[in-house]
């Protein structure tokens, strides 16, 4: 191999290294060691038939050539997406800066308060535009936000009704989220037009748009009060850049809001990443689903930022989960709040106001011309009537380069923005000018007259009044020199893959390449509507085909969708496929669900939401799948089994041996396997789900294809079937009913689009033979962990010839009752040293679960080992009683740079112990800005919002 093949940089051992790790585990060759470590009965014999690998100047021109078959048309399509300007700071410093991208999930909270702190941002700004007491730390998007809202509403409405009532002016794709959401729980949808449908007797919940589809504004105080007289909730999906000249939802009655915050300085990406928010009034902050970043103190009383109250809350309730939301859009959630930062509420007013006069000069020049539109109070986005003459319009703009929106035979939707210019208006003008049948009018109008002639079409009466964005953050940033030093502040609290290894058990972080992550903000990706027309978007649809073409290859499946924008949201759709098999051949009856007493909590909230009954099968001692009680379970429920879902390798990282049985035994009971690709990246190369038995799997992108974790999202979790289920597959939320057999898993057709260049970059860079290479030295680096760790720390499961997976279970269990020192101090002490805490007590209670990945290459594998085993020795002393139990270098960690350089100094081990343990280099020494955070106390004094400095003192 040569340094141009791309396989070499992303793996990190080099050749010789190799031959030192796997003298160490006992194998001549990685051939070798994966012939041992994974069972013949599902050994795939071959090479992946995929393109060989390209460099990665080679890949970039290729997808150059696939991004120029996309045509960045100016968008005014509108129906929830919209341009917008990034500004420059936030693109460089956050989309494009590693320090965002690369971290993890904040459930280690002392290195995470940079984003823990912009997510406080993002929570108040949702907070403070919608009038609402308590918001989440972003959704999927606004489809899935706006389902996860009507489930909330029937969780806290009294009423016994299944009817929720959506109004018929709602985001078409968001009806269709919804309504897929409904059917597998028993809810009945009824899509009504609020204003002159007679609501029911009863129902829980009311869906509102605000501004409506169509873009009407109207005053729903009147609904609000009517359907709380019943006992119903009220949710508005709210436009965030709307409310700033708006009343709010909460100062109207509303209960939940919903919506997305991607014309915060997000780009369109052909439907996502975006961040979705989620905001509830006052008594509901208990019941939301997602993450909720909460204020907190440490051990010195610091303020302090964590995660609070039910997060990931499914891995703890399992089928009792309310939702199977384990992510959020971090990343993108901080860029947005970032923009409401740098523009404060000023300047998000003056973009709404020119928005909004935008919108009304362009009424004002089409009325000119003699057409007429159907609402006279709008924000953003007008409807005009062309009888008969809608598509000629259309066609009429587009070949000028503007997209409209083509309602039906007889309407036009024309929506502007941040983007939109004077400019633009004539180009619509000139466009609807070209279908009247006399003479088109002579010359251009004067922009000054028409300017001076409209100010905006809102209705007064709904005028906003009420402060917003109060805090000093939204008020302290306004020059960019500022503004890039809090960005930087922010970055320099945070612990990512930037500065060390993170070596998580069933997360995977591995490398996230810059060429991977490059072609992302190319505009020709970035600047997409997810509904411009096919002409436009051949490009996307070529990356897609391919993408999906060679997942399927892969995985052994014969048919792929990348909607779902997450884990959880795959293995939604693939249960969902199974239903609708089993229904479609007159077995509807089959609900069962069997799953593992091991598996992740996502997979039992996962089959509730699906319609399933969870019935749990046992594991052995060794932590596999218990045939046995397999067997019971199989006979207990043989007519009603729909399907089994595991995890493969398993949650305790082996290889089970029995999987193909496994398989065997629920098809022969009419069941279909569903196999949990959060492991995948254990098997590329060596064996396929698809051709060992399994009927479906989610494949996290996130994980096993480098999409980076980005701080607790983007993510994209595509399904793959075999082909009996592909008629199930998601389909395309914009036209499906919601009774249509294809469900819409996410509000865009293919869900998070604009980050799909990343594993098609990785996929034709790393070529057949860099990805068995990846997943060989995956397997070597946790057996190499494993190896050098084992004398110190009992590895807990392991399979064929004490062989583990991709990751190993270090059991912690017998020192913490020996000494008293848990696996919380010891997680809290590799910051310390320099690092981010394997995954802690999971899938088992006071453990620590190692990933390495092939990415990190041998010295950090061994600087790793070697902290591990320098805690050890640290525990040791503890046990021997030269460190008191409750005061020592464990229980007192982190250490803060403020705590050590303190003028007193009272513990009973040196200051040089606490800052600079062994192996630490004192010249890259990471200093987490707080102390160990006290979480009970957060929980209890419950603030999700930016508090001012008095309000945390009181």
């Amino acid at each position: 191999m040569t340094v141009e093949q791309f396989a070499v940089r992303h793996i990190g051992p080099d050749p010789d290294a190799q031959r030192r790790m796997l003298e160490t585990v006992g194998y001549s060759s990685i051939d070798e060691l994966m012939d041992a470590a994974i069972p013949e009965v599902i050994r795939w014999q071959g090479r992946l038939d995929l393109p060989p690998a390209a460099t990665e100047a080679e890949a970039i021109s290729e997808l150059r050539d696939v991004a120029a078959r996309n045509t960045v048309a100016v968008s005014m399509i509108g129906l929830g997406y919209h341009g917008t300007h990034t500004p420059a700071v936030i693109r460089r410093n956050v989309l494009e800066n590693p320090a965002w991208y690369t971290a993890y999930t904040p459930y280690q909270p002392e290195i995470s308060q940079g984003r823990l702190e912009a997510l406080l941002n993002f929570q108040t700004m949702v907070c403070d535009l919608t009038g609402l007491a308590t918001a989440n730390a972003s959704m999927l998007d606004e489809g899935t936000a706006a389902a996860e809202a009507m489930t909330l509403a029937r969780r806290a409405s009294k009423t016994k009704s299944p009817v929720y009532v959506v109004d018929a002016d709602t985001l078409p794709q968001t009806i269709s989220v919804i309504a897929t959401r409904a059917e597998p729980l028993g809810i009945e949808v009824r899509v009504l037009d609020v204003e002159r449908d007679e609501l029911p007797a009863e129902f829980f919940g009311l869906h509102l748009q605000y501004p409506g589809a169509s873009g009407a504004v109207r005053d729903h105080s009147a609904l609000v009060t009517a359907a709380h007289a019943v006992g119903a909730l009220v949710t508005v999906a709210a436009d965030l850049l709307a409310l700033t000249l708006l009343r709010a939802p909460g100062e109207i009655g509303a209960d939940i809001a919903a919506g997305t915050t991607q014309r915060f300085g997000v780009p369109m990406g052909f439907g996502g990443p975006h961040a979705g928010y989620l905001a509830v009034r006052s008594g509901l902050e208990r019941m939301l689903p997602g993450r909720l970043v909460g204020v907190s103190r440490d051990a010195d009383g610091t303020r302090a930022y964590r995660l609070a109250l039910q997060t990931r809350e499914q891995h703890i309730r399992r089928e009792k989960a309310t939702s199977n939301i384990c992510t959020a859009q971090v990343l993108l959630a901080v860029m947005a709040s970032m923009y409401a930062v740098y523009h404060g509420p000023d300047g998000l007013t003056a973009i709404a106001t020119r928005t909004a006069h935008r919108a009304a000069a362009l009424a004002h020049l089409l009325r000119e011309l003699g057409f007429d539109l159907v609402h006279r109070e709008f924000f953003d986005t007008l409807l005009v009537r062309v009888p008969g003459r809608a598509a000629e319009a259309v066609a009429a703009a587009a070949e000028r380069g503007v997209n409209l929106r083509l309602v039906d035979a007889d309407l036009v939707g024309v929506t502007c923005d941040e983007t939109t210019t004077w400019e633009h208006l004539q180009t619509v003008r000139t466009a609807f000018a070209s279908l009247l049948d006399g003479a088109t009018p002579a010359g251009l109008p004067d922009r000054t007259a028409v300017e001076a002639a409209t100010g905006s079409a809102l209705p007064a009466g709904l005028a906003r009044d009420s402060e917003f964005l109060t805090h000093p953050v939204f008020h302290t940033h306004r020059s960019e020199t500022s503004m890039l030093r809090y960005l930087r502040r922010l970055a320099d609290s945070d612990y990512a893959l930037d500065r060390g290894m993170i070596p998580l058990g069933s997360c995977t972080m591995k490398l996230n390449a810059t060429t991977e992550m490059e072609p992302v903000s190319w505009p020709e990706f970035a600047n997409i509507h997810p509904f411009a027309p096919a002409e436009q978007t051949a490009g996307y649809r070529d990356l897609v085909g391919s993408l999906e073409g060679w997942l399927a290859e892969v995985t052994g499946y014969d048919a792929v969708s990348v909607q779902p924008n997450a884990g959880s949201q795959g293995e939604l759709a693939g249960l969902l496929a199974i239903r609708a098999y089993h229904r479609d051949r007159g077995q509807g009856h089959r609900d069962v669900c069997l799953i593992p007493s091991s598996a992740h909590g996502t997979n039992a909230a996962s089959a509730v939401m699906a319609g399933m009954r969870v019935v749990v099968v046992g594991c052995d001692a060794d932590g596999n799948v218990d045939l046995v009680d397999l067997d019971r379970k199989i006979e207990a429920h043989r007519d009603t089994l729909s399907a089994i879902m595991v995890t493969y390798p398993s949650t305790h990282g082996v290889y089970e041996t029995g999987i193909a049985a496994l398989c065997a035994k629920v098809h022969e009971a009419g069941g279909q396997v569903y196999v949990d690709g959060a492991n995948l990246n254990a098997l590329v190369g060596f064996a396929k789900p698809g051709a060992f038995g399994a009927d479906v799997s989610h494949l996290n992108l996130h994980k096993t294809f480098c999409i980076p974790h980005g701080g607790g999202g983007p993510g994209v979790g595509p399904v793959a079937v075999r082909a009996h289920l592909a008629a199930y597959l998601p389909g395309d939320p914009l036209t499906a009913t919601g009774a249509a057999v294809r469900p819409s898993i996410s509000a865009a057709r293919y869900g998070s689009a604009g980050i799909l260049p990343i594993p098609w970059v990785y996929l034709r860079m790393m070529g057949p033979d860099g990805l068995a290479r990846a997943t060989g030295t995956a397997v070597l680096a946790a057996n190499y962990v494993a190896a050098r760790l084992r004398g110190h720390y009992p590895v807990l499961y392991s399979g064929n010839k004490g062989l583990v997976a991709h990751e190993c279970i270090l059991d912690l269990r017998g020192l913490t009752k020996a000494t008293g020192v848990s696996v919380d101090d010891v997680a809290k002490r590799l910051i310390d040293y320099g690092f981010h805490a394997p995954t802690m007590s999971f899938p088992v209670a006071g453990t620590l679960m190692v990933e390495p990945t092939e990415s990190e290459d041998l010295t950090e594998l061994d600087r790793f080992c070697d902290a591990m085993i320098a805690i050890r020795e640290e525990i040791d002393q503890v046990e021997a009683g030269q460190w008191p139990a409750g005061d020592n270098p464990l229980s007192n960690a982190p250490h803060t740079a403020a705590m050590v350089t303190a003028d007193e100094w009272t513990h009973p081990y040196p200051r040089s112990v606490a800052a600079y343990p062994a192996g630490v280099d004192r010249f890259a020494k990471y200093w987490p800005p707080v102390r160990r955070i006290d979480g009970a106390y957060g929980d209890r004094n419950l603030v999700c919002a930016c508090p001012s400095p008095e309000a945390f003192e009181n």
